[in-house]
């Protein structure tokens, strides 16, 4: 199935989230039968990261956006676990530090963009600021209405500089995220996770719902596109991400350098040192 077709919101098209199934997995009945194309996947991110590192060209960001529990901590743990850290940075989004809340909004996403040849995971983004601050108010209407122009050119800047963007929202329905709160509740190694907030941001739920709906409807571009993740079974969140990150590197197809070094004079010297320590 080509999951980047299925999942993309086309540029300007209508969202109702609650008419995308979040429960949804394709072909697959379940983990069991997903696994090898899960483990495929997997194996192509490990290679395609290495070329686009080593050609040294272009860059890829990519956007990990859900509700609380909605799986961003998983979907790093386990799909973008396949990359080497050498060529590939995390960021989470959290509360803007004194420093950050001093600059504009996306002065702390600019400072942790990817260098060439690198990829670079937002856990939360830069979008938090049309989606936490307009639900809460914490900043006008007419402050936040006027920031999807600004990312939209932000993200225009990067993608013309060379960095390919891909931007996920990690669906989940409110009884499953309900009972990833209680299996967390229920497993003291979770403990650490658990916050009073989580419960009390649940009768936000419609609010967040709208404001996501808005972000997806003004944000996703053909240069910067969002895909929606039916993410209820975390095996299938999974495959979906790994399956479009992949397809889109090979899309890009990132070639490796010619060596610099003359190789027939390294393999000569080594045939030398090889003679020269071989036994008589």
């Amino acid at each position: 199935m080509n999951y980047r077709k299925r999942f993309l919101v086309e540029p300007g098209a209508k969202v109702q989230l609650g008419e995308l199934d979040p429960d949804f997995t394709g072909k697959h009945a379940n983990e069991t039968a997903a696994k090898a194309d899960i483990a495929d996947d997997l194996e192509r991110l490990r290679k395609l990261q290495y070329r686009l590192y080593a050609e040294h060209e272009r860059s890829l960001l990519i956007v990990l956006q859900a509700l609380d529990a909605g799986g961003k901590d998983g979907t790093v743990r386990h799909v973008f676990g396949a990359f080497n850290p050498q060529g590939a940075n995390v960021h989470a989004f959290k509360v803007p530090t004194p420093e950050e809340a001093a600059h504009d909004f996306l002065w702390r996403a600019h400072a942790a963009t990817p260098a060439r040849g690198h990829i670079a995971i937002f856990n939360r983004s830069h979008y938090e600021d049309v989606l936490v601050a307009r639900v809460h108010d914490l900043v006008p209407e007419e402050m936040w209405s006027k920031r999807y122009d600004r990312i939209n050119e932000f993200e225009k800047n990067l993608v013309q500089a060379g960095t390919h963007i891909l931007k996920f929202f990690l669906h989940i329905s409110p009884d499953e995220q309900l009972r990833r709160f209680k299996k967390r509740l229920d497993d003291p190694q979770s403990w650490w996770k658990l916050n009073e907030s989580d419960y009390a941001e649940r009768k936000h739920w419609d609010g967040y719902r709208k404001a996501y709906e808005d972000v997806l409807e003004r944000c996703s571009t053909k240069r910067a596109p969002w895909y929606v993740i039916p993410a209820n079974h975390k095996w299938f969140r999974n495959l979906a991400v790994a399956s479009i990150v992949a397809y889109t590197l090979d899309e890009l197809d990132p070639k490796l350098p010619k060596p610099a070094a003359d190789i027939g004079a390294i393999r000569r010297a080594y045939e030398e040192a090889a003679a020269a320590t071989s036994p008589a």
